[in-house]
């Protein structure tokens, strides 16, 4: 049965304005408190929920390049996290209707509840122009007060993303488990490292055979290994994976103790674990419709991307290996150290939102386990 509900839209102005000093006008949407951040860009078409859900956009306001959004609502299965992370929302034009079975409430009054200030009516063409030309920046978005000086100062004022751990903000306090489906059988005990891990990847995790313990980001290798792991797996998460120092040391320590799988965040961390480095790219990636490549099959896919630090290819040593790349400017995609049992990779398999092209990593990471357990099985017997 559909579902639809209308909001009157607002007529309350709201200004954004960038580190740059450039005004970009509009009309408030959803609360009109105030947001600052790094401003950035997703072309996802769909989505927008799981994006403001994504711990991995803490400290982030979001451009959104589909000109309307929010005409199918939101629902409460598609939220990636337990609050909204972003520091702000930006839109061409916000739908006043959402029209979908499963919609429960309109966009407005989800970021009324979420508490995230948003402006509509933006010229985000324009200003997505602005970031490619420019670089992202910080900026601070209002549906208060459109006094511009003072929005400009408090966009140069808001911290630079980078040397930033913001890990730290959106981490789980405490370990806790994700249990198979009823009809699944657990046949592995995987500990994930929660640097701001989507729920999508723990139920993947999950309908995978997979007793997942998340724990917090501060974990030592000692403690992790200690739960007795079958596989180690590293989330996503916001910020610069470099200030991120004590997990790259707990992950250094676990090289070659039990398989390891990264995403995004935890991509960048096995890099650096693994004697790397990573840069800030100019203004990131973030959208459903990322091409990557394989290095040794040269299979393209469409992928999901949000991130805006790479790991550095010409920094990774000998043994560890490049296995995707990215078609459009050639930023590492994934890489792997066998010799370790460790990969990872850039983007998101899990998608949401996005396409499903890249789901076979989490089985990747399933058969490592596997081939793990079998060793050992195989020496226990010698």
């Amino acid at each position: 049965m559909q579902h639809t509900q209308t909001d009157t839209p607002s007529t309350r102005p709201a200004l954004l304005a960038l580190a740059d000093g450039t005004l970009w006008p509009g009309i408030a949407l959803g609360d009109s408190a105030e947001g600052a951040g790094e401003v950035v860009f997703n072309t996802s078409m769909a989505g927008y929920q799981e994006i403001l859900t994504d711990p991995s956009y803490t400290g982030q306001i979001v451009v959104m390049t589909q000109p309307h959004i929010g005409n199918y609502g939101v629902n409460p299965g598609d939220d990636e996290s337990a609050r909204a992370w972003v520091a702000g929302l930006v839109v061409r034009s916000a739908s006043p209707i959402a029209s979908n079975w499963q919609a429960t409430l309109s966009l407005e009054a989800y970021l009324r509840e979420r508490a995230v200030t948003g402006i509509a009516e933006v010229e985000t063409r324009r200003l997505v122009r602005h970031i490619r030309t420019y670089g992202a920046m910080n900026a601070a978005i209002s549906g208060l007060d459109q006094d511009a000086e003072r929005l400009i100062a408090r966009a140069r004022a808001a911290p630079d993303m980078n040397g930033l751990d913001l890990v730290r903000l959106v981490t789980c306090r405490r370990p806790y488990q994700v249990a198979p489906p009823p009809a699944v059988e657990a046949r592995f005990h995987v500990v994930a490292y929660d640097f701001g891990i989507k729920r999508s990847i723990l139920r993947h995790l999950a309908q995978r055979g997979c007793l997942v313990t998340v724990v917090p980001a501060q974990t030592s290798a000692a403690d992790a290994l200690a739960l007795r792991p079958d596989g180690i797996f590293l989330s996503n998460g916001p910020g610069d994976p470099a200030a991120v120092d004590y997990a790259i040391q707990a992950v250094r320590a676990l090289l070659g103790q039990a398989p390891i799988f990264g995403i995004c965040l935890g991509h960048q961390i096995l890099g650096l674990a693994l004697g790397g480095r990573t840069y800030k790219l100019k203004f990131g990636h973030r959208g459903a419709n990322q091409p990557v490549q394989n290095v040794a099959s040269g299979r393209v896919a469409i992928s999901s991307h949000n991130h805006g630090f790479a790991v550095a290819a010409d920094t990774l040593p000998a043994q560890v290996e490049i296995v995707e790349s990215n078609l459009n400017d050639g930023c590492v995609e994934g890489l792997a150290a066998p010799a370790l049992n460790a990969f990872s990779v850039q983007y998101h398999p899990e998608a949401a939102p996005g396409p499903h092209d890249s789901l076979p990593w989490f089985d990747t990471f399933v058969a490592a386990m596997e081939t793990s357990a079998a060793n050992q099985r195989r020496r226990a017997r010698e």
